[in-house]
């Protein structure tokens, strides 16, 4: 049997697999080593799941999962995310959709010390809908405000699905976080100006809030010097040199406990609950990598990527053609897996092919992070929209996506410009090699 007839038929199998719900971990590890076994044997094949297991259990990138779910768990109980949102409500409050705005922001302080979308959603949701329904916001604009505010938790370094697309990869990992920083702070800024705009159309469901003076401004950034502080050190140590991710992620950690001590909110049936949530997720993104990586080797060995591009080249498609082609498979894709998911069954496939096109592996990274952001808010089955909405029963999934519009419309800008513009991603790593 021909090698790419085989890789269409593994890759034809997975997705039967998932759909009769087989956990994405254990159906990549079956087609990958039942493929690996049809095209190099089945000694080759067992020895996979040794090699692979090593590889992934010994793998200093991998040790930072853990660590930076522990800090975003004891940030969240401590309250750290409270008071980035309060700070930001007190300097950017008064404006019109000012607190929509507070919420963007707090989201992304809150994603620089927890790496997750949904646990950005589920903390955002507590802290900031309340505030917002109390300052006479429309609950589908801010319920669509909050979900597209979880995807920071992305974008904004330090994200774990950046670890796993370095781990898989063999990227550098603060390259993708450095690559990061414009992409993310353009998401910001894009944000921003959609709430403007819908708060100019629509200035009944976002008004203005009162302006803080400036007393009031000291005391929120007294509150939150310490989280603030807390993700400069981790961040600058990285970014500067002074340690390593592994070592930045266990300082976050760390002093994210000692906020959780301090403040006297420790309470060790709720820290025993965290350290087995983390351990569960921990165990689960595992899994799936060393599933993935079972996979890549049964892919690597078809040589469909490498056909794939040699057909390309020869039908003299252009790139952009071939890239938007793939962006938009990605954008439905993410809307019907989680993130991890849809970049862990595509990449065998789609680096190659970027990497055969002449681009940057840590601009695709940044790029494939960004359409997937934006799959996990778009119809039908965005995970944020339906995540929020299971916690908002009183708002239709479907009024959530008329809040999400406006942001959508600034994501797909946002996605033009880093394709067009690949030095918004390069050029910071590249100053700091």
């Amino acid at each position: 049997m021909a090698p790419s007839l085989v890789a269409l038929l593994g890759f034809g199998a997975l997705f039967l697999l998932i759909i009769l719900h087989v956990p994405l971990a254990i159906a990549m590890m079956i087609v990958g080593a039942c493929g690996f076994a049809i095209l190099v044997g089945p000694g080759p094949a067992t020895a996979l799941f040794a090699d692979d297991v090593a590889s992934v259990l010994g793998s200093a990138d991998m040790a930072i999962i853990p660590l930076f779910l522990l800090m975003g768990s004891f940030a969240g109980a401590a309250g750290l995310s409270a008071d980035l949102y309060r700070f930001a409500n007190a300097f950017v409050g008064h404006w019109r959709g000012g607190l929509a705005m507070a919420t963007i922001g707090g989201c992304a302080g809150f994603g620089a010390v927890c790496g997750s979308s949904l646990a950005t959603v589920g903390t955002m949701v507590r802290v900031a809908h309340p505030e917002m329904l109390a300052r006479g916001y429309a609950p589908h604009f801010s319920a669509g405000t909050i979900a597209v505010g979880g995807t920071l938790g992305l974008m904004i370094p330090p994200s774990i699905i950046m670890v796993l697309y370095a781990v898989l990869t063999e990227t550098f990992v603060i390259d993708l976080y450095i690559g990061a920083i414009v992409p993310g702070l353009l998401a910001v800024l894009l944000y921003f100006a959609a709430i403007h705009w819908w708060a100019r159309r629509h200035p009944v469901e976002a008004p203005r809030g009162s302006r803080s003076d400036w007393r009031a401004r000291r005391k929120v950034a007294s509150e939150a010097g310490g989280v603030i502080t807390m993700v400069l050190v981790v961040t600058g140590g990285m970014y500067g040199g002074v340690f390593t991710a592994t070592e930045a992620a266990a300082i976050g950690a760390f002093v994210a406990f000692l906020f959780l001590v301090l403040r006297g909110k420790f309470d060790a049936r709720e820290f025993w609950r965290m350290i087995v949530g983390v351990a569960a997720t921990t165990g689960m993104i595992y899994m799936m990598v060393i599933g993935a990586s079972v996979f890549n080797y049964f892919v690597a060995v078809s040589h469909v990527p490498e056909q794939l591009l040699g057909w390309i080249t020869a039908s003299n498609i252009p790139h952009l053609a071939v890239l938007a082609l793939i962006l938009v498979l990605y954008v439905f894709l993410g809307a019907v897996f989680d993130e991890t998911a849809t970049m862990l069954i595509t990449l065998p496939f789609v680096l190659p092919l970027v990497i055969g096109f002449g681009y940057d592996a840590v601009w695709w990274g940044i790029v494939n992070v960004v359409v997937i952001t934006i799959g996990l808010i778009c119809p039908p089955i965005g995970l944020n929209v339906l995540v929020l909405a299971g916690l908002l029963r009183k708002i239709a999934v479907r009024k959530i996506y008329a809040g999400i519009l406006p942001f959508l419309a600034m994501d797909v800008v946002r996605l033009a410009l880093l394709l067009l513009f690949p030095a918004l991603v390069t050029w910071l790593p590249g100053t700091m090699r």
